[in-house]
């Protein structure tokens, strides 16, 4: 299982950036896809989460301002994010977790999003 993230970007603050994912190979059925970021010298956070019915869940940090979707046919899910601040610079991984086999779970390799100032 392969997992392409897309939309890495510099915007300034106050705009608007859509992230992408698209996972391939043998998938049976997926539980959950989330986005997660790094920023500089801090840990992996989750920043949202939608599961198969739909239902989502977000970092406080982001909630309001981002919003998570998921295309099921396609594998694949989304991030949009407005109102972007500084802080929300870092590198964004999307993942997906297996419902068959149970519990599996897999990373993207990273898209950089910087919000200047």
């Amino acid at each position: 299982v392969q997992l392409q993230a897309y939309g890495a970007g510099l915007v300034q603050a106050g705009g608007s950036l859509r992230l992408a994912c698209e996972a391939s190979g043998l998938i049976i059925s997926i539980d959950r896809m989330a986005w997660h970021r790094q920023a500089p010298g801090e840990q992996r956070e989750l920043v949202a989460a939608v599961m198969r019915g739909g239902v989502t869940n977000y970092a406080d940090s982001v909630k309001g301002r981002f919003f998570i979707s998921r295309d099921n046919a396609k594998n694949a899910v989304y991030l949009q994010m407005s109102s972007l601040r500084p802080e929300d610079t870092g590198v964004y991984y999307c993942s997906l977790r297996t419902e068959y086999p149970v519990g599996n779970v897999y990373w993207g390799q990273g898209t950089l999003v910087t919000v200047s100032s």
